[in-house]
């Protein structure tokens, strides 16, 4: 009796362990994308569960808002606006996200030793890259010397979540990190929502989750370097699983006056646009932030200076590309090419 009660139970478990769960809900791979920061945003997210597009989207929005609230530069009602005309030696308190991105701030003007310097909007103004027009002269050596007086991270004080300025005319524009943390942001949004499974991309800024729905690694490209509109060919491609990429570049950002290039990367040692012939640098690091900041910071350095500061720093690695005549030169981290997608 025994054996004719078992037999049945034992033909469906071996259908149900051969032919799958049926139960089992396919994976799918969601898509939204909107516009913030100025930009484009695009999101691909994969989950076995009923999940809504459009709800979705609905809480990127919000959470996009609330960044841009904190570190736009266009919104004179922005948290970071309204510091910029904060008297100095008054501590002004920070809400937490721009206390974060503080936070990495004070850490990237550290380990740069200054290539990268959130006040150096006195010079992106006065060459024409920030909330000014560009002006129909380049600015004259002392006009530069007056604003780079006006300039230096270190004159700010971060204490218990609070900021101060010690002199009258500095400002922050935090426009090579911003990007990146939202990425952060939006990321951190779907991590805690429970979606291990997504891509998330601001205006080329890049974090990658888990894997795609080939459950592979997430393949992403580096734009080739050059001055020919948006469309551009891939030069490299890169396989990013639970990692950050951010690029930084002088080939779309930049205007031309009596035969010579400016690009809108500025050395904040100089305060000068960057002539070095380096034309891209590309970071992937844990997250976004930091890629985005170390990649404006190794425009401005020395390659060789920079690339040996990216390997001493653990599970950051780095891509810079040099333009000579019409040739590309790749300068790699050490990690950097098991990144790469043969």
């Amino acid at each position: 009796m025994l054996r004719k009660y078992r037999s049945p139970i034992l033909i469906i478990v071996f259908f149900i362990l051969a032919a799958g769960n049926p139960f089992h809900a396919v994976a799918r791979q969601h898509t939204i994308t909107g516009r913030t920061m100025g930009t484009f945003y695009s999101i691909k997210f994969i989950s076995n569960k009923n999940q809504s597009s459009s709800i979705w989207q609905q809480k990127v929005d919000i959470r996009l808002k609330e960044v841009n609230v904190r570190l736009s530069m266009y919104d004179p009602k922005s948290e970071i606006s309204l510091f910029n005309n904060y008297p100095a030696n008054h501590a002004f308190e920070l809400s937490n996200d721009f206390y974060q991105v503080l936070l990495q701030c004070v850490n990237l003007y550290k380990i740069t030793d200054n290539a990268w310097d959130g006040t150096v909007k006195p010079l992106v103004d006065l060459w024409g890259f920030g909330t000014r027009d560009k002006a129909d002269t380049l600015p004259t050596s002392m006009e530069i010397e007056k604003a780079l007086g006006k300039t230096g991270f270190h004159k700010l004080k971060l204490e218990n979540q609070k900021l101060l300025k010690k002199e009258p005319d500095i400002t922050l524009d935090l426009g090579s990190i911003a990007k990146g943390y939202g990425v952060d942001a939006i990321a951190k949004l779907f991590s805690t929502g429970g979606i291990e499974n997504f891509l998330v991309e601001i205006g080329g800024e890049l974090v990658g989750s888990g894997k795609n729905k080939k459950k592979q690694p997430w393949k992403v490209g580096i734009s080739q370097p050059e001055k020919k509109g948006l469309n551009q060919n891939l030069y490299k491609i890169i396989s990013l699983k639970d990692m950050a990429i951010a690029t930084s570049g002088n080939y779309r950002n930049f205007f031309e006056k009596d035969g010579r290039i400016f690009s809108h990367i500025i050395n904040p040692r100089t305060g000068i646009p960057v002539e070095n012939q380096v034309v891209s640098a590309s970071v992937i690091a844990e997250n976004c932030t930091i890629a985005d900041g170390l990649a404006t910071a190794l425009m401005v350095m020395d390659i060789q200076k920079g690339i040996d500061l990216i390997n001493t720093l653990e599970n950051i690695e780095c891509l810079i590309i040099k333009k000579k005549d019409d040739e590309f030169i790749s300068f790699r981290s050490r990690g950097f090419e098991a990144f790469e997608q043969k």
